[in-house]
């Protein structure tokens, strides 16, 4: 079986995961405790992409950071009563090395879990952070000329975004925290310099090595390597990097994926750069602000682009969906998110309805209870996901018309059709705050013959319910009426 035009990914968070495994077996847990049943559970699911975040080798340094800092510390404890230090790992993307972490099981069990992986149909996507890297990365010593250096003033100056180290030649050297140009620096990491040929070398080997271990990887901050942006952040001009570093990764591993984590409004810049994939943040804003319109005027564009995005409600930067869009409306907008074309990504724990959001500093979560309902919910969504109707058919976004002069309702709905070969599949959902109704217009004759509807109905006493209803068969317009009378 083919790639689907419009793939699933889960993201597992895998120390988080392994940690709990750890408590179940009584020992620590590593890649190869992952078990076969898992696998088998995710891939039964309808997933094609399983994104482990935070394989990689992580320093102390890092963690020594993470322990100390206060702020962070209050968000942890919030996260986990009783919180330990044991419980905090350390950023998981500040990298000290892209082997796998030897408590985890080393890249020899990495390579034994892609295996499994694969006989389940599953590709194995892992993360790459080409802004920065963990305070204590060999480099730092090394190398230190692959980092952002600075002056000693400017140290002075602005305390949170730089930092010193003492290279392998004992000299002190200021060198930069990484950072984004809108926020202060990350103080456990430190900026990767890509004015430097040196290190765009380095790093697309880096790709490289990647490359031969996963079958794609999704790019931390992705747009902080384009030339203007980094010049903005850095005041000099930086070297492309993300086509050349692509094409070195896609020779290592024909079809090998990119994912760009990308904000701003820079997805096609990113595209552009050679990425398969781009977090589609734009829609993921839209549908928590809530209006129909501007999710509608979102969804106009060109299906081929629409195609190269990665719709999300929730990743473990965001806040959770069962928190941020809660009951009727989360279930709402994961339609619209998830039955519109693009790379559909899902994260642990969303299925289930879980709502803390896990720092990538913690290496534990806290026990939550399932939503049944939220759950129920999920399975049925993902049994539509499973079908090669919308994998790889045909989408249309469709006019929602008012059923009457004078009724405002239509302007709450987002409606849409499928369409592969004799099969349609029609889904309209009401965005709106209350009740609503309108026509859909048909002009693709995607209403005729023997199609399946997929109706979210907000009815008056405020629960939303699905309905699939069959084998409409008459009329060029089809009005959808959700009054409960």
């Amino acid at each position: 079986m083919g790639t689907p035009a419009y793939p699933a990914l889960y993201q597992l968070n895998t120390r988080v995961y392994l940690t709990a495994r750890s408590r179940d077996l009584g020992r620590p847990a590593t890649l190869d405790d992952l078990p076969d049943a898992e696998l088998d559970r995710i891939a039964g699911l309808g997933f094609d992409w399983l994104w482990l975040l935070s394989v990689w080798r992580t320093g102390e340094a890092a963690r020594e950071v993470s322990l100390a800092n206060a702020a962070w510390r209050q968000e942890f404890e919030a996260t986990l009563p009783g919180l330990t230090d044991a419980d905090i790992g350390g950023s998981g993307f500040a990298i000290a090395g892209y082997t796998v972490a030897p408590s985890l099981g080393g890249d020899a069990a990495l390579a034994r879990l892609r295996e499994r992986m694969a006989v389940r149909g599953l590709r194995l996507m892992l993360d790459f952070v080409p802004n920065h890297m963990a305070l204590d990365h060999p480099w730092t010593v090394d190398r230190p000329e692959r980092f952002v250096g600075g002056t000693e003033a400017q140290l002075l100056r602005e305390p949170g975004n730089w930092t010193t180290v003492v290279t392998s030649s004992g000299r002190r050297r200021v060198i930069a925290h990484g950072r984004d140009p809108y926020f202060p620096g990350w103080p456990d990491t430190v900026q990767l310099d890509y004015s430097s040929e040196d290190t765009v070398e380095a790093m697309t080997q880096e790709v490289a090595s990647i490359a031969a271990r996963c079958d794609g990887v999704r790019c931390d901050m992705a747009m902080l390597l384009l030339p203007d942006v980094f010049e903005r952040t850095w005041g000099r001009a930086a070297l492309r990097f993300w086509p050349a570093a692509s094409a070195r990764a896609r020779a290592v591993q024909p079809g090998f994926v990119l994912m760009a984590e990308v904000y701003w409004d820079l997805e096609a810049a990113m595209l552009a750069q050679g990425f398969d994939y781009a977090y589609d943040k734009r829609l993921y804003d839209r549908l928590v602000a809530g209006p129909a319109g501007p999710v509608r005027d979102h969804l106009r564009a060109d299906v081929a682009y629409q195609a190269h995005l990665a719709r999300f409600l929730e990743n473990h930067d965001e806040p959770r969906a069962a928190a941020a869009l809660p009951g009727e409306r989360g279930q709402a907008a994961a339609l619209v998110a998830f039955l519109t074309p693009g790379l559909r990504f899902f994260h642990q724990g969303q299925l289930e309805g879980f709502r803390v959001r896990i720092s990538p500093h913690l290496v534990r979560g806290p026990d939550e209870p399932a939503d049944g309902e939220l759950a129920h919910f999920y399975g049925g969504l993902l049994a539509t996901l499973r079908d090669p109707l919308v994998r790889d058919g045909t989408w249309r976004l469709l006019d929602a018309l008012p059923a009457w002069d004078g009724n405002p309702t239509a302007d709450g709905f987002v409606a849409f059709a499928w369409r592969l070969g004799e099969r349609r599949l029609v889904v309209a959902v009401n965005l709106g705050a209350t009740q609503g109704q309108c026509y859909l217009r048909d002009p693709l004759d995607e209403l005729r013959g023997g199609i399946r509807a997929y109706l979210y109905r907000r009815e008056r006493h405020g629960r939303v319910l699905p309905h699939h209803v069959l084998g409409h068969e008459h009329e060029d317009d089809r009005r959808l009426d959700h009054d409960p009378r």
